[in-house]
């Protein structure tokens, strides 16, 4: 929700960084699976209630995914490294959770398995039309910044993040936190099902229509 506003807050930050780096000749691929490899060290200190620790190597792992899509418009943007940024991307949300699961599975597995649900609603949703999208052309005004349509929402990067934060300053408060923002994230998945559908299907309309003419 708030994604499309923070952006351009921060895109200059990580536009002066990644001049340096691409000056350096780094990758912006490597910087990709750094952020990862940060990331997922988060899994076993989370699982150890290491939670400020874990929550450094979230917060670090963010600012590099932020870092790596600025290094490659400043480089050179692929699908490929488009494609790495994204799965690996979705493989560190889903591993939070997990992480408070493994913490403390009396009191957090349903709360966490109900995220994980819920993420995989709004990743399955945002995936999925990201796919159809390029095929009928579609503008995205929003954020044309990425290398795929990015299909807002309710809880989009930054809600996602702030989640995390809150989980990791109270994890006794995991579960409710978990149940509120799944829920949040359940109201995502519907509307981005409603929203992608309807534009999909006017797009076949223009598309059948532009066609018979």
């Amino acid at each position: 929700m708030l994604d499309r506003h923070i952006h351009p807050k921060v895109k200059p930050l990580l536009s002066w960084l990644a001049k340096g780096l691409s000056a350096a000749s780094v990758m912006a691929d490597k910087v990709t699976l750094l952020g990862f490899a940060i990331g997922l060290c988060a899994l076993p200190l989370l699982a150890w209630e290491h939670y400020t620790t874990a929550l450094v190597c979230i917060l670090l792992n963010r600012i590099l995914d932020g870092l790596d899509g600025a290094l490659a418009r400043e480089t050179k943007l692929t699908d490929a490294g488009g494609y790495l940024d994204i799965v690996l991307d979705f493989l560190f949300y889903a591993l939070v959770p997990l992480g408070f699961v493994l913490a403390n599975p009396e009191s957090n597995a349903i709360a966490g398995a109900f995220l994980l649900f819920a993420f995989i609603g709004t990743g399955s949703s945002f995936l999925a039309f990201a796919a159809l999208s390029d095929k009928y052309r579609l503008d995205n005004p929003d954020y044309p910044h990425k290398s795929f349509y990015y299909i807002g929402g309710l809880t989009e990067g930054f809600e996602t993040i702030l989640c995390f934060i809150l989980c990791c300053l109270w994890p006794s408060q995991f579960p409710l936190i978990a149940w509120i923002f799944g829920g949040l994230c359940c109201l995502t998945t519907l509307t981005r099902i409603w929203g992608g559908y309807n534009t999909l299907k006017q797009a076949e309309k223009k598309r059948t229509g532009a066609g018979e003419r």
